[in-house]
């Protein structure tokens, strides 16, 4: 049986950051689940993972005399995955548009679609190749993700009798989970509640929408269309076409929206972001690819937080805001549209270099209180960051 690797492809991995800073490009979650659980998903096998080096002790690479090497970035489906699973030692698998989906061989091959014999996948396929992909994505992500872990299984009952339901055929608790006079409405798309979730009295969502295992909506919220909560997350106030990775908050009132927040992220109370321009251009992204702001063509656009970051009370990000990893932002008015990592301060006060030493041990106290683990491996992932971000984020 061979042997399948995930791979972050290196002419999509720089337009991910600041999320690959501290994954792997399949960790990334669009839908209910990341892309890597997609994989595993409808493989049925865990693969390892070929990601730059200093990620790799956290996600080691495992390779034999045979292995298939998969793009991180593509969103695995049913016929991906039976199309991948055909293939033969010398071949590789490519969409219409040229974009590498897997290729078999016993060693890493750098230009695939020219050392190989290529087959041709003739289906549309989604690829998530710029971050503001996460949440464009989304619905879609949501909608298919739902179709795939719901196949076959009966949902819990929802006994709260004070919780009223829109398509209820279209609403999925998972064991465990909580529901207490909210208004769920699944007519525009599924809604999934994941193990031990929790939806709090007074909330309103709409699906698409996605809960993680043991994340909470608080109450009053209003969760609207194309949302996915990721596992462990807690949020409130109203969320709106958005992505939270897993572990971060955003527990009080405020907007988010067209956006995506990494893991371990904490937006204080009354933070907002605007996500639409007054005179209706495209909004510009700053990119770690490139260095410059990069146009998205698309209105609506708006905060992408990296990994630890957190955000005090009313802080007011501005439409295409940027925030690398493991940055405290603060402070009145608008912030800039691009925030390095490892800043502390914001527009108003101006910003210094936050203290490596003092930011890992804040990212130890945060994560340490959920119960997870951080050791060395953790910090010294955050430490090669702050040396790679430092010169030039």
């Amino acid at each position: 049986m061979t042997n399948f690797i995930l791979y972050d492809d290196a002419a999509i991995r720089p337009h991910l950051l600041p999320f690959t800073f501290t994954r792997p490009v399949s960790e990334v979650r669009c839908g209910i689940m990341t892309l890597t659980e997609k994989w595993v998903h409808y493989l049925g096998t865990t693969p390892s993972f070929l990601t730059e080096p200093y990620l790799q002790y956290k996600f080691p690479l495992i390779t034999t005399h045979d292995n298939t090497f998969l793009n991180g970035a593509v969103c695995a489906t049913v016929a991906i995955a039976n199309a991948v699973e055909k293939l033969q030692e010398g071949q590789v698998l490519v969409d219409s548009s040229g974009i590498t989906i897997a290729y078999r061989s016993p060693f890493e091959v750098v230009q695939p679609q020219t050392e190989l014999s290529v087959i041709s996948f003739p289906e549309p396929i989604t690829v998530i190749q710029h971050i503001w992909d996460i949440f464009v994505e989304n619905g879609a992500q949501i909608n298919a993700d739902f179709a795939a872990i719901t196949h076959q299984r009966t949902s819990q009952p929802l006994a709260d009798p004070h919780t009223h339901c829109y398509a209820p055929e279209r609403i999925f608790i998972e064991e465990g989970s909580s529901v207490r006079a909210a208004i769920l409405n699944a007519e525009n798309g599924p809604i999934y509640i994941g193990k031990n979730a929790t939806i709090c009295e007074g909330s309103v969502v709409m699906g698409p929408f996605s809960l993680g295992e043991s994340a909470t909506v608080n109450w009053g919220a209003k969760m609207r269309m194309n949302t996915t909560i990721g596992p462990h997350c807690k949020v409130g106030g109203e969320i709106s076409n958005s992505v939270l990775f897993s572990y971060s908050n955003k527990g009080h009132d405020g907007f988010l929206g067209n956006s995506v927040l990494g893991e371990w992220c904490n937006l204080g109370a009354n933070c907002n972001n605007s996500n639409l321009k007054n005179d209706y251009t495209n909004v510009k992204l700053y990119s770690y690819a490139t260095h410059t702001l990069e146009d998205t063509g698309r209105l609506f656009c708006g905060l992408f937080m990296g990994d630890y970051t957190k955000a005090g009370i009313s802080t007011m990000f501005n439409t295409g805001t940027v925030v690398g990893v493991n940055a405290n932002v603060f402070g009145a008015g608008f912030q800039s549209k691009h925030i390095p990592s490892f800043s502390w301060g914001g527009a108003a006060e101006g910003t210094t270099e936050y203290r490596l030493e003092k930011a890992i041990q804040v990212a130890y106290e945060t994560v340490s209180r959920r119960n997870v683990p951080f050791g060395e491996i953790e910090q010294d992932i955050l430490r090669s960051i702050f040396e790679q971000t430092r010169v030039r984020s």
